[in-house]
């Protein structure tokens, strides 16, 4: 598969090349991946989602082959903007956002920061940010050790998979395949920019785009019906069955069919 490559001056004056797959004809659906992993997780889901008549655009994170760029001291406006360096040079107009899990955080500060390039957000496996009033529990922490464990080469591979399992996959799916794949300093920056960043600053996706809150049944890691009580009619909820805070690897198929109808909803 042929990435293309864009370079552009972020508003710092750094220089950043990120690199993208871009298929398909028709709406545009951008896929962005899981805290640490690369679009190349979406390879079947982009597939189904091209045959169902879209133009699947797939950028990779700072820190994956080709897209570089500073990796000290950014916050998840700074990821937006590399997301929407390469709608801009695409001259995609509005585009439908789908963030797995970590993927959300700049998929909505997308929306918020440049709301004339989305015009609805999916969060597939994602954790809102946020609690309902009376929870015990802080956002984000549900599993961090084992979320942080999958990728640290210095465990061995059966804590490795421990921790994948725990964290990521349905009970009886396999978490091999997710041992490989993972960027140490992508999970460093990512880390970094979602503490920095304050939670109100992108929570909501802007004020007005509609949300499609896609869980999965055996996540682990979400606490689960956060976003439509607290924004209302703007928020969908559907349950992808069978499947884990992976999601993508485990259902392919209905996570696709889940973001092709709320994309046809959205652009019709």
């Amino acid at each position: 598969m042929t990435q293309k490559i864009i370079e552009y001056r972020t508003k710092k004056q750094a220089s950043v090349s990120i690199a993208y797959e871009d298929q398909g004809v028709g709406r545009v659906i951008c896929i962005l991946p899981s805290l640490a992993r690369s679009g190349r997780d979406y390879d079947l889901v982009a597939s189904y989602l091209i045959a169902d008549g879209f133009r699947v655009i797939r950028p990779d994170p700072r820190g994956f082959g080709a897209s570089v760029g500073p990796m000290e001291d950014l916050d998840l406006h700074d990821f937006a903007a590399d997301v929407a360096a390469v709608l801009d040079h695409e001259d995609t107009g509005t585009v439908l956002m789908v963030g797995h899990a970590w993927g959300s955080q700049p998929a909505r500060m997308l929306a918020a920061d440049r709301p004339e390039l989305v015009a609805g957000v999916v969060m597939a496996a994602a954790s809102a940010g946020k609690l309902l009033p009376g929870a015990t529990e802080k956002p984000y922490s549900r599993l961090r050790a084992e979320i942080d464990g999958s990728s640290d080469l210095s465990l061995s591979k059966e804590e490795r998979l421990d921790c994948l399992r725990k964290a990521f996959f349905a009970p009886g799916h396999d978490p091999s395949e997710w041992l490989e794949g993972w960027s140490q300093a992508s999970h460093h920056a990512q880390s970094h920019a979602r503490i920095v960043t304050p939670i109100d600053e992108y929570f909501s996706a802007g004020d007005r785009v509609p949300i499609l809150d896609l869980q999965a049944e055996f996540d682990a890691v979400v606490v689960p019906n956060i976003m439509k009580p607290l924004l209302g009619e703007r928020v969908t909820v559907q349950v992808i069955r069978n499947a884990g805070h992976a999601m993508a690897p485990e259902q392919p198929r209905a996570m696709s069919d889940a973001i092709a109808q709320f994309a046809r909803k959205v652009f019709s």
